[in-house]
């Protein structure tokens, strides 16, 4: 699959051809703020870059880890809204394409995965993790499930949390930097926080439209 074009200016050090197989589906613009590529990275996605751009993505009750190699200087983030499915039981779920990384299970898995096979090394990673807020009041409170998920997960794995950003009520926007492991966040309130709120609960509505076997009941 080949990368959709991007108007990049002259002078960047950004190659098309330097994007790691798997990852030539997301959406990718350049961001003349930064002066860099920006990949936006979605609910249920995640991407792994060794190139200098940014990884960014809004978070409401969703949260997403940020993971670094310090040392090859590649990293990357995903983005899940569910921590993991109830029962234990999965079914072959995990091997459909497109939605094998709405629980924080697997999207932390794939994303670990995808920068060991990218020449990182489990010793020298290192994790921010954001979100988690509670921006569906009228819901079960899913953030703290996901922060409480996220956090277990990765004493669990035994990898170094060197920042976080988590809970609060209000959505956020975050933006990573994979070849540094430098990030940027941002609350979002007024207007911007109603817009994730509402498309939160789409895409809430879309995985309960999707049944896979064990998966937790939201509503």
């Amino acid at each position: 699959m080949s990368v959709p074009a991007v108007q990049i200016p002259a002078g960047s050090s950004y190659d098309p051809a330097r994007v790691l197989p798997g990852f030539e589906h997301l959406r990718r613009f350049w961001d003349p703020a930064h002066g860099c590529v920006t990949v936006k990275v979605l609910p249920g996605d995640y991407y792994v870059s060794q190139q200098d751009e940014m990884i960014s993505t809004v978070l409401g009750s969703c949260v997403s880890a940020c993971v670094f190699d310090r040392l090859r200087r590649l990293g990357g983030m995903n983005h899940f809204m569910l921590p993991e499915p109830l029962g234990g039981e999965r079914g072959s779920w995990a091997d459909t394409v497109g939605r094998a990384a709405r629980y924080g299970n697997d999207a932390m898995e794939q994303l670990i995965n995808a920068i060991l096979k990218a020449g990182g090394q489990r010793a020298n990673l290192e994790v921010k993790v954001f979100g988690g807020g509670r921006v569906l009041a009228t819901m079960t409170d899913i953030g703290q499930r996901n922060i409480a998920f996220v956090r277990r997960y990765l004493e669990a794995e035994r990898l170094p949390v060197s920042a976080e950003d988590l809970g609060d009520v209000h959505p956020r926007h975050v933006q990573f930097f994979p070849s540094t492991g430098k990030v940027r966040v941002r609350q979002l309130r007024g207007r911007a926080d109603k817009v994730l709120v509402d498309g939160e609960r789409l895409y809430l509505k879309r995985l309960a439209n999707d049944p896979i076997k064990g998966e937790v009941e939201l509503f």
